[in-house]
């Protein structure tokens, strides 16, 4: 069944019937939230009780409680900034532990096979929200489905065959 492109990106994370991709290709996510965790990390500290208990993990434990796959590529190079650090040592290993998937495209001696790709999800195949960044801060989405989302599609496909998961990745190149 389709999705209806009249939902708002946060609605379609209940929608989708199969499958939620992310493809993530900054390396500064840091004001778009859990900015208390990323201080915490940059300061040695504990992660705070709001970051281990956040709501995503139940958007991502009840979507793959339901047999529903969600899963993400996050195109990056090293050396890695401060924000990747902790995404990939707090948050990716943190998601982990509600069934959510990590793959790495690394790009550090290779070419990136997809450099115009923006950041998106695309849920079920059919339904893209193409995310909005600046300095790190998230803007929005702009919701495209049917034809429109057959670019996004190429995309994750092109990022998945170039990907390593990310346990692999990050027992060669981890902190």
């Amino acid at each position: 069944m389709a999705i209806s492109s009249d939902l708002t990106l946060g609605e379609l994370f209940t929608a989708f019937d199969r499958e939620a991709f992310r493809l993530e290709t900054l390396d500064d996510y840091s004001r778009s939230g859990g900015v208390d965790a990323y201080r915490a990390f940059l300061d040695g500290g504990e992660q705070p009780e709001s970051f281990r208990n956040a709501a995503w993990l139940t958007t991502v434990r009840n979507a793959t409680g339901a047999g529903k796959r969600v899963y993400r590529v996050h195109l990056l190079a090293r050396p890695l900034s401060g924000y990747l650090r902790f995404e990939l040592s707090w948050g990716y290993r943190r998601n982990m532990t509600v069934g959510e998937e990590f793959f790495i495209l690394d790009v550090t001696d290779q070419p990136n096979p997809i450099p115009s790709a923006p950041d998106f999800w695309l849920f079920d195949d059919h339904t893209a929200g193409v995310m909005s960044y600046s300095g790190g801060k998230y803007l929005g989405s702009d919701i495209r489905d049917g034809k429109r989302a057959m670019e996004f599609r190429k995309y994750r496909d092109t990022a998945l065959a170039h990907a390593v998961p990310f346990a692999d990745w990050w027992a060669k190149h981890g902190e």
